[in-house]
Parts: C-alpha cells; structure tokens; sequence
C-alpha cells in the first residue's frame, strides 16, 4: 500500500482509539507549562491532547508514530495547537535523531504507549486482525519493511516454532509451524483469514478465552516491527534525552515489553550491577533513575470495562535523577 493511499482519509481526526490509563500517565509525566515532551506513539492522539491541555499555554509535544496514517491525524491535531505540537514521522528506535532534529534535547517527559492502537486494527487493510479478512502485512509502517506474509512463507518450520514460541507463548507452536509449511506446499499463505483458519484448525477449535489464532498474530507482528529490539534501543535513547527530574513513563501490554521494561528501570535505578558475592563494587555504576512505581500501575475495573482491551495494560514510571555528572 503507497503513502498516498494511507494518507486519504475524510476526517484525519478520526480514531476509535481510546487512551489507556490516561489519567496516571498524566500524573506520573507531570506536565507543566513551558516543558518540552515526547510523545513515542501518538496513535489516535488521546494521550498528546492531554499533554498539550495539561501544559498549557507553552508546552510543547514531539508526536512520533511509525504510521503514516497517525501521522496526518497528528498534523491534523497540530492546527488546533499551533507551533506546541510536532508531528514526526518514525520510529522510537531512533528517538534520539528525531529528538535532536526538532530540537527537543533536553526534555521534561516520553511517553512509550506500546502494542497497537484500536484505528489499526480496526482496518483490514493493514492486516493486523484475525477476524477481518484482508492481506498478510501487519506493518506498523506500511510503506517500508517486511511484511508478515514474507515470514509465513518463507521460514523454515523451526524458526516459525521458535517465534510462536518466544513471541506468542504458543504452545501449539511446532505443530502450527508444521502445518504453516505444508499448506504453503501447495498455495502461498497471502491472508489474515486463511492464517487464522489453520491455527484454528490445529489448535482443534475455540477452547480458550481467547481466539486460537491470538498467539500467533501477537508474535508476527512483534517480530514483523522487531518491537523488543525497538524498545530496547528506544529506552537506552531516552535516558539520554531526558533532564535531571524528567520523568519517563511506558505502558506496555505484553509481558515480553512489560519485562524488558522493569528490567530497564531496576538496572538503571542499581546502585551497582556487580554479580552477587562481589567483595566490593567494581562495575562502577551509578543511578539515574528513581522508580516512581514499584508495582505496575494496572486499569481500574471501570477502565477495563469501558475499554476491554485495557485489560493486560501496565503502567510504569521513572525519574532522571542527576548523580551521574549531568
């Protein structure tokens, strides 16, 4: 799909995306008038309009998104905003370059929302849902990378297990590899309803909560964005953006992120990172975080009910501290 076709829409404004735990995030980042932020993920824009509000009248928002589409919804929004709200094109993977290009060095937030937004589902076109007939993609950003589709069909049956496995938890994950790969034997696996009928298929109906072909999308699409690696390299990139008192707040919604995210935080809140039994510290480390959450901040039962895919939501939340020579 061109850039052109995903940015044709009739209202850029457009989004059934509702923010989760809106207000916690706010309370965590802390925005204040005059401060610099950097919203990782726009998406449907809930969480920059809040920002924005709550740093009135001179507070400013770097609106990052993958997705074109989310893009023109920022530039969009950027009107009601003139000159506080930044729309950028790209990946948090390079949030330093695209922070240092607009000028947003240092800053007082970042904000990570992770997963994918309910406008991206939502559209077939994109590949992302199991219950919506349309291509094999699943691309956070359409007009570049490697679509799902490329992977079913050309990897072998044990990195396809692999990455159900790793990504998806799946535990049907050879069996689903194998029959990946004998019914691309005989026609290429091109859809997001012939996908989700052989997981079914294997998986022997619908005996979970869930639907059967859950696992495996999660994990296409987490290693279609290479999202773990992203985020890792998107945290690194942000501890060096942020001012003494910053604060840095992530939402993820898998336990791989959610993981990979207190990991981040506890090694960067460590007064010293030697292995257990070490006499006397040698690795030199210092803080630069002070933990704002030492449990996950989770959706209310009310959120969860308004907004059901809220509910493997987690929220957690750091502050720069400045023992470190900066």
């Amino acid at each position: 799909m061109s850039e052109r076709a995903l940015l044709t829409v009739e209202d850029p404004l457009s989004t059934t995306h509702e923010p989760v735990l809106l207000s916690a995030a706010l309370t965590f980042l802390a925005p204040r008038d005059g401060g610099r932020y950097i919203d990782a993920t726009f998406g449907g824009g809930g969480h920059s309009r809040a920002i924005l509000e709550a740093s009135a009248p001179s507070g400013q928002v770097l609106a990052i998104d993958a997705d074109p589409v989310a893009v023109a919804r920022a530039r969009a929004l950027a009107e009601r905003y003139p000159g506080r709200l930044l729309p950028c094109h790209g990946n948090f993977r390079d949030l330093m370059r695209l922070a240092q290009a607009h000028g947003f060095v240092p800053v007082d937030g970042i904000l990570f929302d992770l997963g994918l937004s309910s406008d991206q589902l939502a559209d077939p076109s994109r590949g992302f849902s199991f219950q919506l007939a349309g291509p094999l993609d699943m691309r956070f950003d359409p007009t570049s990378g490697r679509p799902a589709a490329v992977i079913v069909n050309t990897w072998s049956a044990e990195e396809l297990a692999e990455l159900f496995w790793q990504y998806g938890e799946e535990p049907r994950a050879w069996a689903i590899a194998r029959a990946i790969v004998a019914e691309r034997a005989r026609q290429p696996i091109e859809t997001t309803t012939q996908l989700a009928a052989l997981v079914e298929r294997v998986a022997g109906g619908r005996r979970e909560r869930i639907h059967p072909a859950t696992r495996v999308f999660q994990a296409l699409r987490i290693a279609v964005n290479q999202e773990l690696e992203a985020l890792a390299t998107g945290l690194a990139q942000a501890m060096e953006l942020l001012r003494p008192g910053g604060r840095l707040v992530v939402i993820a919604f898998h336990s791989l992120e959610d993981r990979l995210v207190k990991q981040f935080f506890r090694r960067e809140a460590a007064a010293c990172l030697c292995p257990p039994g070490t006499p006397v510290c040698i690795c030199g480390h210092r803080p630069r975080l002070r933990l704002l959450t030492p449990r996950p901040v989770r959706p209310s039962a009310e959120e969860i009910a308004r907004n059901p895919r809220s509910r493997s939501a987690r929220l957690r939340a750091a502050e720069r501290i400045a023992n470190d020579g900066r």
